[in-house]
């Protein structure tokens, strides 16, 4: 089944702990990659989660955000983590030492309390539980994320749609350059017939039949159409898998662009020229929706 590349999904969770939110949102790219914004209690998550997305995700660039909002306060009890605390008193000290004037009423420097206590880390909730917090976020993880699949599942069938419409009109395309093929080699040869009659002179019958398969092989394009429907019915057969097909389906792009310039170069009439063009055109829509595919 074909996924999109692009998603988004956002849900929360309510518990002691507050409200606990998770957006998911996922973009176009080469290969998988994700980052996170977690809170300090949620940091030690990352790898976890980040193989959550692994095993779920073959493509693109994954945006993961948690918010939380702790409950209320009230009579809770708070303390501070000395050890930590005392690290950023040191950080700061070796930072002020650059600037010995902030040192002389204050060792230092110039400090705001309240910046020190919003620290990560610094000031702790000691009833919170982390280990339920930790619980709670890999169940609205695991939802999120399920979410975030099934919409760029859906979004992958809508692209789908659209490269079988295309592919549809290519096919009726790569027809109407073939039944104009008998036609092309008739005039070919009145073509010829035609400048041997203004030159006024004689040639010998089984000569000018020699020029004529010249001219006809030329611009035979039988191969070039025989390939253009391989290609179309590879990426039928591609859409319908079950494996990821984002970059086979650029691939056969790739060589369906390379059959209609050829057939575009050998063209020999204007209305073949226009067919080419509109089989280009084609191509490079479906290009464009190929690329947000996984």
């Amino acid at each position: 089944m074909t996924s999109s590349m692009t998603g988004f999904a956002s849900r929360e969770a309510h518990g002691p702990y507050g409200q606990l939110t998770c957006e998911l949102r996922s973009v176009n790219h080469r290969y998988l990659e994700s980052g996170f914004r977690l809170p300090e209690e949620l940091r030690s998550l990352e790898i976890e989660l980040r193989q959550s997305v692994a095993r779920e995700l073959g493509r693109g660039k994954v945006d993961c955000s948690f918010h939380l909002r702790s409950a209320p306060r009230g009579d809770r009890e708070l303390s501070i983590d000395t050890p930590a605390l005392l690290r950023l008193m040191s950080a700061i000290k070796k930072i002020v030492v650059h600037q010995p004037f902030a040192l002389i009423n204050n060792p230092y420097g110039q400090i705001n309390i309240l910046d020190v206590l919003r620290w990560p880390g610094v000031l702790q909730d000691t009833t919170l539980d982390t280990d339920s917090l930790k619980t709670a976020c890999r169940t609205l993880f695991a939802e999120t994320l399920a979410d975030l699949v099934a919409n760029r599942a859906r979004e992958g069938a809508r692209l789908q749609e659209l490269i079988e419409q295309r592919c549809a009109t290519l096919t009726k395309t790569v027809l109407a350059v073939r039944e104009r093929i008998p036609e092309l080699r008739i005039r070919l040869g009145q073509k010829l017939r035609e400048r041997v009659a203004e030159l006024a002179v004689t040639i010998d019958p089984q000569r000018l039949e020699q020029e004529l398969l010249l001219l006809v092989q030329r611009a035979d394009v039988d191969e070039e159409l025989d390939r253009l429907n391989g290609h179309i019915e590879e990426i039928k057969h591609v859409i319908n898998g079950h494996q990821a097909a984002g970059r086979r389906l650029d691939f056969l792009m790739q060589e369906l662009n390379r059959e209609a310039n050829t057939l575009s170069s050998k063209s020999q009439e204007l209305d073949t020229t226009r067919l080419a063009v509109d089989m280009k055109v084609l191509i490079e829509q479906m290009r464009e929706q190929i690329q947000n595919i996984e």
